[in-house]
């Protein structure tokens, strides 16, 4: 039960990380400010921001088909007589739109998509619509932004990750004019043409900022990181996070091993004159090593089958309360390698729990084993 249920979980949550990833592409490259607090993609505190100068040079370089600057910042939110603080998300709304939505994952679910720079509108996400304020919003409420009114427009679709699902989307132009922000850009998207080696274009993206920056190798002020890369860092995460449930799977495997070990030497004891007899007929040590050993291993097995079908059910209902709580992301992916695994562990543990017991009842002596009471 702890090894299904807990490795279904951690293949669940690489899967579902893959798939957006996938969904972003491999042709992109994220710039954002290091020695950051960050989350996702996101950098919420900088002490040397990126700038449009930043932006400029890298639209600039050779391979690099666009170069968008994306303002991300915290805001006092206010809907009817409740106010909360959420992030706001400063996108541009001429054709480079697309490559930001592709990368951030988001989809129209109700409502139209932003479509003038200039407008005060707003594309809320699914949680903040649904679940943040007492009263649901709908396209065509008003919304106030640092004291400012905004109309939501629409509404996008659930993505997963809590803070996507609580934030708020207007256009750039509004959100540099409202945060008071010149030149400052809180994270950089670029998208590579295509054909074009991302690894090559990202050091090179390095390089040209280094310069620009006045910054020397190993010193810069800024993260540059292309989708293989993040995908990379992620997955080592995740590897970590798996091979510590391994650890916790395997201490309920000793627990239960330790069981079957006693059960089957009491299991002995209890048909001690039942062995004798066995190899008083011609029962070889090896015949009765195995009975008891496969024995074993059916027990494990039963337990094996037993376990599969409550850790298949622990993980659903912990994706059903993941799914409740706004972590869609987090699913169980059970497939047959990892029940017929499970089945075989299960059985190979039960057998090797046994062999201590199986040898002991192998070496009874037939006299001695018949005289038992």
């Amino acid at each position: 039960a702890a090894v299904v249920s807990l490795l279904s979980l951690g293949q669940g949550v690489n899967f579902a990380i893959k798939e957006q990833f996938e969904k972003m592409g491999a042709d992109k490259i994220v710039v954002l400010p290091a020695s950051a607090e960050q989350v996702g993609f996101i950098s919420t505190l900088a002490p040397k921001p990126l700038t449009e100068k930043d932006v400029e040079k890298i639209s600039k370089i050779r391979g690099v088909d666009v170069a968008i600057g994306v303002i991300f910042k915290s805001a006092r939110i206010t809907f009817g007589k409740e106010t909360k603080y959420g992030f706001v998300m400063g996108i541009p709304l001429d054709e480079t739109k697309e490559i930001v939505k592709s990368m951030q994952q988001f989809e129209i679910e109700k409502g139209k998509d932003l479509d003038k720079e200039g407008k005060y509108e707003a594309v809320v996400g699914h949680d903040f619509a649904n679940e943040l304020f007492k009263r649901r919003i709908k396209p065509g409420d008003e919304i106030k932004i640092e004291g400012k009114k905004f109309k939501v427009v629409g509404i996008l679709e659930k993505i997963g990750n809590r803070m996507d699902d609580t934030s708020v989307v207007i256009s750039r132009k509004i959100a540099k004019d409202m945060f008071k922000i010149e030149d400052e850009v809180s994270l950089i998207f670029v998208k590579v043409k295509k054909g074009v080696d991302v690894n090559v274009v990202a050091e090179e993206i390095k390089e040209k900022l280094r310069k620009l920056r006045n910054e020397e190798e190993g010193e810069e002020s800024f993260q540059v990181q292309t989708s293989a890369q993040l995908m990379e860092r992620v997955q080592t995460i995740l590897s970590l996070f798996q091979i510590m449930l391994v650890g916790i799977a395997a201490i309920s495997l000793l627990v239960g091993g330790i069981g079957i070990m006693n059960t089957q030497y009491t299991s002995v004891l209890e048909r001690t004159r039942e062995i004798g007899i066995m190899k008083a007929i011609g029962a070889s040590n090896l015949d009765v090593m195995l009975i008891f050993l496969i024995e074993a291993g059916i027990i494990g097995l039963v337990g094996g089958i037993i376990g599969c079908i409550l850790g298949i059910g622990m993980a659903k209902l912990i994706e059903i309360y993941a799914a409740n709580t706004g972590f869609s992301m987090l699913k169980a992916y059970v497939d047959s390698t990892l029940i017929l695994g499970s089945l075989a562990f299960s059985f190979f543990i039960g057998a090797i729990s046994g062999f201590a017991p199986a040898r002991r009842a192998a070496k009874l002596q037939p006299a001695e084993a018949l005289r038992y009471e």
